[in-house]
């Protein structure tokens, strides 16, 4: 009985730093053993994260993805490597970005992918990162998302057109009848029905 009240003592004492970081060190990308240790292990994942290579990075980044816990920290630091050349990290840190922050920076970041970037690739995925994996977003965060992606309608890749059209049908549900590949005063009458549409949206928040 003693030895087993003096385990339980043990385990409600508060870990050292270095005693967490070994633990957090031991569990690796296990996301089980990660989430037993709860979000206290964010600080040592992401010094892991800043000492580690491109491919331990991709690891952390799918791990950070797994878990799903909002950190500033973390946020800052898969930033870094946003727009690295190394896709297998880029897209791993795409889709993470989402599930560990609701900044408006991630967003704006992510349309601009979806917008901007010279590879078809990378735009796609940030358009599944937008329609998927904006997990912490509040309603003021969502009408700042909406908009951005209701402006890339407009854009002259077609590409770009049903990207974005695919994010915002998984995030509303709705089309408002527009057509990527339709002629542009089509694509203009249903546009101008979604800014509509977010204006309503926006003034009951």
């Amino acid at each position: 009985m003693r030895r087993l009240t003096f385990a339980i003592l043990l385990l409600a004492l508060p870990l050292r730093a270095g005693d967490l970081d070994d633990r957090v060190r031991a569990a690796g990308s296990d996301v089980e053993a990660l989430q037993a240790i709860g979000p206290r292990a964010l600080p040592a994942l992401v010094r892991e994260y800043a000492r580690a290579d491109e491919a331990q990075r991709t690891t952390l980044a799918a791990t950070f993805y797994a878990l799903g816990w909002k950190s500033a920290e973390v946020k800052d630091a898969l930033m870094k490597d946003v727009h690295t050349p190394n896709a297998d990290l880029r897209l791993q840190v795409q889709w993470a970005l989402g599930r560990v922050s609701d900044d408006p920076a991630v967003i704006d970041t992510l349309a601009d992918i979806m917008q901007n970037d010279p590879s078809p690739l990378f735009r796609d995925k940030a358009a599944c990162a937008l329609a998927n994996d904006q997990i912490h977003l509040g309603e003021h965060q969502k009408v700042l998302l909406y908009a951005r992606v209701i402006h890339a309608l407009r854009d002259p890749k077609p590409q770009v057109r049903a990207i974005a059209l695919q994010v915002l049908q998984i995030q509303t549900g709705q089309s408002k009848g527009y057509n990527p590949g339709a002629p542009p005063e089509a694509r203009e009458k249903a546009v101008k029905a979604w800014e509509r549409w977010l204006d309503e949206y926006a003034a009951n928040w």
